[in-house]
């Protein structure tokens, strides 16, 4: 738990700390929090292990309504999602803190932040979908941190996106209470979970967290309408052995079908893992090469240039349908409802009429209220 006393004035005086729900009494006069499988148990002024949730007398509270560690627009291929409005602009942003504890987090000065100063960009869910609609982007990704432990921030400002006729998107560690699940991802038109491993001994020695909650929440999100793919960073000596990496491809195929995409990234040395080298390309590619050897039928490598792994092909006749360099489209075809102009098979996904062509710019912005 953080030591970062809350107090009763918090909840008066700063428009950032609002009442939320998925909480319960719990032994000891203590308050326990439902949204994740921590079900953190917290005495009065205390946060629990996501640092932005915590209590405040007999309430829970979010402390990051309304305030973000900053917003960029991307290309969708980032977040990764290839399959979702392919090379179209999305408005992206996050607050602070997580459910996790992952020691190879690529974004530990925002996830890992107990600084609220991290935190100085300030905008309303209207102003935030205002800015995308006139930024030009076809969607908004809560990202950067995991947006289930901002749930009741991103649920109003996927809220105020959809009225504006824009999608939303999440990118989540999937870490979210079987209570909670449902609520958490209606705000969602797609999803990428972050399956960090498929282990049980990585997620508790390298995450603090449990496997089953995030295959619990894969298979839940294939019985619904959210677009989902999934991602996994390969971690020299610790994820990136062949057997891991057939197990989880045969999970994938089994539970989530053999259309759900499939993303292998690179692994770059940073927070508590600078000791660990790079992923060779090779790994991406070897990956990539046992999961269709095992039936998936788009896998994709990232955090790596290579443009085989950038490329999406037709699972009728073969022919390359999306060719990507970087993040950049370098050939779209697909017809309006994205079938392949060769064959006319139907490739799974969220396709417009036609493609963006945003390219791989990443411009920050300021949001103005």
């Amino acid at each position: 738990m953080a030591d970062v006393a809350l107090t009763p004035a918090d909840l008066r005086t700063d428009p950032s700390v609002i009442a939320v729900g998925f909480s319960e009494p719990a032994a000891g006069d203590k308050l326990r929090c439902t949204l994740c499988p921590r079900q953190c148990t917290l005495r009065d002024g205390q946060r629990g292990l996501c640092y932005v949730r915590g209590r405040i007398g007999d309430t829970l509270v979010l402390t990051t309504w309304g305030r973000s560690s900053g917003f960029c627009i991307d290309p969708i291929e980032k977040k990764p999602l290839n399959h979702f409005l392919p090379g179209s602009p999305v408005l992206s942003f996050g607050t602070a803190g997580c459910n996790l504890s992952c020691s190879f987090c690529q974004n530990w000065d925002i996830s890992k932040s107990r600084e609220m100063d991290t935190l100085a960009a300030v905008a309303s869910p209207n102003a935030i979908a205002d800015a995308a609609v006139q930024s030009g982007c076809r969607s908004v990704a809560f990202t950067y941190n995991d947006p289930v432990i901002f749930h009741e921030y991103a649920k109003e400002v996927a809220a105020a996106v959809r009225a504006v006729g824009l999608q939303t998107v999440a990118v989540t560690a999937g870490y979210v209470s079987d209570d909670a699940r449902e609520a958490v991802f209606a705000s969602y038109d797609a999803v990428n979970v972050d399956l960090k491993a498929f282990t049980e001994d990585f997620y508790r020695r390298q995450t603090g967290g449990h496997l089953a909650p995030v295959l619990e929440t894969l298979k839940w999100l294939q019985t619904t309408d959210i677009w989902v793919e999934i991602t996994t960073l390969l971690i020299p000596g610790l994820n990136d052995g062949d057997a891991e990496v057939t197990a989880l491809s045969r999970w994938v195929r089994d539970h989530m079908g053999t259309d759900v995409p499939l993303h292998f990234s690179a692994f770059h040395p940073d927070y508590k893992l600078t000791h660990l080298p790079r992923t060779q390309l090779a790994t991406l590619q070897r990956a990539r090469a046992i999961a269709i050897a095992e039936g998936l039928r788009f896998v994709y490598t990232g955090n790596a240039h290579d443009l085989q792994g950038d490329t999406t092909c037709c699972s009728g006749c073969g022919k390359p349908v999306i060719i990507r360099d970087w993040y950049a489209l370098q050939a779209y075809d697909l017809g309006p409802n994205g079938e392949c102009v060769s064959c006319g098979t139907r490739i799974p996904g969220v396709f417009a009429r036609s493609p963006g062509n945003w390219g791989r710019r990443r411009l920050p912005i300021r949001i103005a209220e």
